[in-house]
């Protein structure tokens, strides 16, 4: 090759030529295929403006409108507490416990807070009794930060509601909510002001449970209780504030917190405080009626030892002589199906039904006695009005039969008269470590009936409890404890 140049023949450049003109026809072919053609003004202006209207039209928050609606008419709750101290400090109880009346005394002030609402135009507002408990001095400010002194219409410990009352003028109002109508898994909507500082402050979650009962709340535990569980967060301070629905109306006052557990607060349903807010503004305080019974929840223990399996209810453990209950008729071992047409099968809702019905009302109860229904037309009686009292139980001595760890005897005649029982057996003794003892019952108890049958000596007592073992079913003993009775259920060996 010794560095000359190569002279390339003729029929190469053609065959060049050839490849690109085939490379263009593809390279077409393939753009037409995949629509890669240039897009026209009019085209990228359409996606912009597409765009555009994309993210300028966000959703709003369904709980905007809620807020708006509700926080004008939540109001902050600043109480001021009268206590006495000693002359060193520390608390007058603590003093007085160690070292007697040796210490000075003089009132000091207690600061505490708490949420409230207005729900009238005349400036009544809802909170709970446990704010604004033994006030001095009560100052209310609104979301607006007006501020007005407060006076207590009126409050109700055995609900925790409380009013008290505003003198203003253009006062915002929280419409109410019915409760009644409260699904779980709605939504939750708390506002109010934790921790006495937060003033306003909303959080949500949902209705997490209905009807909560037995609760044991610091503070002060109401008699009636039927409490809204939320996980919307409460906290100290939101105590009195209002517990709203999607629709900004109130369904619950705000009313404890479960300081062990995140997530689990309690309100009181808003149709119960306002049966008793509207009695606090008519007349200072709440009347309820009472049946003069007094009840047991039918378990399923109880129910398998009635020999009603299955069956609901809520059975009449005693009858208070003189009562309603006694003068409509109404006996021991009934079992309450319905109250006022409506099915029975919870013993607080039943007490809690009784005591709003007003005083002198007739209320119409269905029970089933000996397996069969039977009704009652029942003119409820002022829960103020005090009936029969207790009689003290007489002790006894000699043993007799022994039988699931108690041992029985025949009741004499004066103890039966001092009881003012017709049936029953001494327990006598109450074996280590038996199924009794387990259950609470102790020597000198007295046991009036095994299911719905009266013992009326030991050895129908015995009988008794051997069927109830043969038929592999728990024994339902109602026994009496100087004068209170309750049912207890003891399930027997096969």
């Amino acid at each position: 090759m010794d560095g000359r140049s190569v002279i390339r023949p003729r029929s190469y450049f053609l065959g060049a030529t050839a490849l690109i003109l085939a490379g263009l026809v593809v390279g077409l072919g393939l753009s037409a295929g995949l629509n890669l053609q240039r897009t026209s003004r009019a085209a990228n202006a359409q996606v912009a403006s597409v765009a555009s209207q994309n993210s300028a039209a966000l959703p709003e928050s369904p709980f905007v409108s809620v807020v708006d609606r509700a926080l004008p008419a939540v109001v902050f709750i600043d109480v001021e507490k009268k206590i006495n101290v000693s002359s060193d400090g520390g608390p007058d109880d603590f003093m007085r416990r160690f070292f007697g009346d040796v210490a000075p005394r003089h009132p000091q002030r207690m600061p505490s807070s708490g949420s409230g609402f207005i729900f009238d135009s005349q400036g009544h507002i809802m909170t709970n009794n446990h704010v604004v408990r033994d006030a001095d001095e009560i100052n209310v400010t609104l979301n607006d930060h007006r501020t007005f002194k407060a006076k207590v219409v009126g409050a109700d410990p055995e609900t925790d509601v409380a009013v008290i009352q505003i003198d203003g003028d253009h006062l915002p109002v929280l419409p109410l909510g019915d409760s009644d109508q409260l699904r779980v898994g709605d939504w939750a909507i708390a506002i109010g002001n934790p921790l006495g500082q937060l003033r306003g402050s909303v959080t949500v979650g949902i209705v997490s449970a209905l009807g909560r009962t037995d609760l044991n709340i610091f503070g002060g535990t109401p008699d009636y209780q039927d409490f809204i569980q939320t996980d919307a967060s409460i906290n100290f301070g939101n105590s009195g504030g209002p517990l709203c629905n999607i629709r900004g109306e109130v369904v619950g006052i705000n009313t404890a917190v479960n300081t062990s557990g995140q997530g689990i607060g309690f309100a009181v349903p808003i149709n119960l405080a306002k049966h008793v807010a509207d009695q606090l503004v008519a007349h200072g305080s709440v009347r309820r009626a009472m049946l003069g019974v007094v009840l047991a929840e039918f378990t399923p223990d109880l129910a398998a030892g009635f020999g009603l399996p299955g069956q609901q209810g809520v059975l009449i453990q005693r009858v208070v002589e003189g009562s309603p209950a006694a003068k409509a008729g109404l006996q021991r071992n009934d079992l309450i199906v319905e109250y006022n047409g409506q099915p029975v099968n919870d013993l607080q809702k039943l007490r809690l039904k009784v005591a709003d019905t007003a005083p002198g009302k007739r209320a119409s109860i269905v029970v089933l006695r000996n397996g069969k229904r039977v009704s009652f037309d029942v003119t409820l009686a002022d829960k103020d009005a005090k009936l029969a009292a207790n009689e003290p139980a007489v002790q006894g001595t000699d043993d007799a039969v022994d039988l699931a760890g108690l041992s029985v005897r025949d009741l004499r005649s004066d103890e039966l008269k001092a009881l003012d029982i017709e049936a029953g057996v001494r327990v006598t003794d109450v074996a280590d470590g038996s199924v009794a003892e387990d259950r609470g019952i102790q020597p000198g108890d007295v046991i009036e009936q095994v299911g719905p049958t009266p013992a009326t000596d030991a050895e129908t007592f015995t009988k008794l409890m051997d069927a109830a073992k043969k038929a592999h079913r728990p024994a339902a003993l109602l026994v009496n404890r100087e004068g209170n009775t309750r049912f207890v259920t003891l399930r027997l060996g096969r």
